[in-house]
């Protein structure tokens, strides 16, 4: 029984779907192999944990993946569960002995299964499921390429809108996504899509603050208490637009979750979100006039973000490395470094910009100021100290 392949590879080759076989038996995996290797492009594990593997390699390759159930240290209905966070677009199958049914029935909810097979399994059966899972895996596919198609035009329209009716509060919204869609591709993050939305539409419960306001909080100015107040409920306000459209559960999480500052560090939020939280934080660096190492190494410096994440962004900005930055009293400041954050009084007045290079006549301003006058330690980067 031949599975219908329509897709063409390289040089005219006839493109093979990729399965995942997983048993702790090798001789079962050899069986299914031959079984499957003239229509599919058939890898194999001997443990949960090695298929696991294979799927964090290439989360978005495998179409099809079949596990049989009982295996030592992790089960199959255990080993899906878990293929299915890592790979969900994969349709997922189980291989059960007649003694496992009711296990094999209760792991059908638990892992999403498409089908399971009882062993031993013939051929003609395990091809004929394997057709009905690649069928399923491709309108699954066709679906969600028109939803996220659909989505993206819809989400463009109205931030076009919106940004024409409130141009304040949407002045970075662009560059903000640009940053967020490069640093998920370079990561190639399967739901690349949600972080684009989420960026796009991470302020559009500003449309309900006044003018006046939305445009104080572009330029960094004080807010009255009832203005403060007002920006508070914008994320809310966001949340509850955004829930009034299907689809964007993933959307609303990173929105939820990118600003917030986790106790376990910053890789426990979703990815989405921490791509979101880095691509915002940068922005806002370099509208404020930061150069892309002084906005690369003040972020370094908060301990807020994914480090791997922010040495691709490095990456991206042609910096190359993220730079570190150092503490200093104004008594330890000395011409080469570079400003690293603000410079402020006790009081909170400005006295030196972000990203301003540090020279003769500055550090003179500052010593002359009186003593606790300016805030310490100040944070600086120098070149002279990178690796």
């Amino acid at each position: 029984m031949a599975v219908a392949l329509e897709r063409q590879g390289a040089a005219g080759q006839r493109w093979r779907p990729k399965i995942l076989c997983v048993d702790d038996e090798p001789q079962v995996l050899e069986g299914l192999r031959d079984s499957l290797r003239r229509e599919f492009d058939v890898s194999v594990a001997t443990s949960g944990a090695d298929g696991l593997e294979l799927l964090r390699g290439d989360p978005t390759g495998f179409s099809i993946v079949i596990s049989d159930m009982r295996m030592p240290n992790m089960g199959g209905a255990d080993f899906l569960r878990a293929a299915r966070v890592i790979a969900p677009d994969a349709v997922r199958m189980l291989l059960t002995g007649h003694a496992d049914l009711q296990d094999a029935i209760r792991a059908v909810n638990g892992a999403r299964l498409f089908r399971f097979l009882t062993k031993p399994c013939d051929r003609t059966e395990l091809l004929g499921a394997c057709a009905g899972a690649l069928a399923q895996y491709q309108l699954q596919a066709a679906e969600r390429e028109l939803l996220e198609q659909t989505l993206r035009g819809a989400v463009d329209a109205l931030a076009e809108v919106l940004a024409l009716t409130n141009p304040a509060a949407f002045g970075r919204a662009g560059r903000v996504r640009a940053l967020a869609g490069e640093l998920a591709h370079a990561i190639e993050l399967a739901t690349r899509w949600e972080v684009d939305v989420a960026a796009t539409l991470a302020q559009i419960g500003a449309v309900t603050l006044p003018q006046t306001t939305a445009e104080k909080v572009y330029a960094g100015a004080g807010l009255t208490v009832e203005e403060a107040a007002m920006v508070e409920r914008v994320p809310l306000v966001t949340r509850r637009l955004l829930s009034k459209i299907p689809r964007l559960e993933g959307v609303i999480e990173i929105l939820d979750q990118y600003r917030r500052v986790d106790d376990q560090g910053p890789g426990a939020r979703p990815i989405g979100a921490r791509i979101l939280r880095i691509a915002f934080d940068y922005a806002e660096l370099e509208a404020q006039g930061a150069t892309e190492m002084v906005a690369l190494g003040s972020m370094r410096a908060r301990g807020l973000y994914d480090p791997e994440l922010l040495d691709r962004l490095a990456e991206l900005v042609g910096v190359g490395f993220a730079p570190e930055v150092y503490e200093v009293s104004v008594s330890e400041l000395r011409t080469g470094m570079t400003l690293a954050d603000e410079v402020r009084s006790v009081g909170g007045v400005l006295l030196v910009a972000l990203g301003q290079d540090v020279t003769d006549q500055l550090i003179e301003r500052l010593r002359n100021l009186s003593r606790g006058f300016v805030q310490e330690p100040v944070r600086v980067h120098d070149a002279r100290r990178q690796h």
